[in-house]
């Protein structure tokens, strides 16, 4: 797979192939917290921090799949819920807001590469990010990865309750 990285500045020219891998990953069957206008805000919300980052996978110039994210600004946390004790309060955190891969590509490892090459090129001292808690295999996914879960949240009435998970990042970890 080859992988490509884009920053903030790059938004506005991968928006369109963002929606649409959002799109081919829920193929037509995404609720209304899924469906392509709702991401479209999150893509644009998230897309506008200086500090975003993506990355997209390529197999032969098609698309595989893409993670994006951004810093939380000083004391930023996941909206609705504290900063876990287990975060210091000065650690700076990286807030992986998206992993997605399509079909084809799923139980390749496409997953596992395009996570490390987002979060572990970070200079950031803990990775951060939300799973939705009836997916236990991507909870238990993330926790392989070094992931603990520390809370849950709601953060919309129209969302599922999401898992909180962190990371503590080192150099290649």
């Amino acid at each position: 797979m080859d992988l490509k990285t884009y920053t903030h500045q790059d938004a506005a020219a991968i928006r369109g192939m963002l929606l649409d891998m959002q799109d081919a990953v829920y193929d037509g069957e995404a609720d209304r917290f899924r469906a392509r206008e709702r991401f479209a805000q999150f893509v644009d919300m998230w897309s506008s921090k200086e500090g975003w980052s993506c990355v997209i996978g390529f197999d032969e110039g098609e698309p595989t799949g893409f993670a994006y994210g951004a810093p939380f600004g000083a004391g930023g946390w996941w909206k609705g819920s504290a900063r876990p004790t287990s975060v210091a309060p000065e650690a700076s955190v990286f807030a992986l807001s998206e992993l997605k891969v399509l079909k084809k590509w799923r139980k390749t490892g496409a997953s596992e590469e395009l996570h490390r090459a987002l979060v572990l090129t970070r200079d950031e001292g803990v990775a951060t990010l939300l799973v939705d808690v009836t997916h236990p295999k991507v909870v238990s996914l993330y926790e392989r990865w070094g992931y603990v879960k520390v809370g849950e949240q709601k953060p919309y009435e129209d969302s599922p309750t999401f898992a909180i998970m962190a990371k503590h990042l080192t150099a290649g970890t």
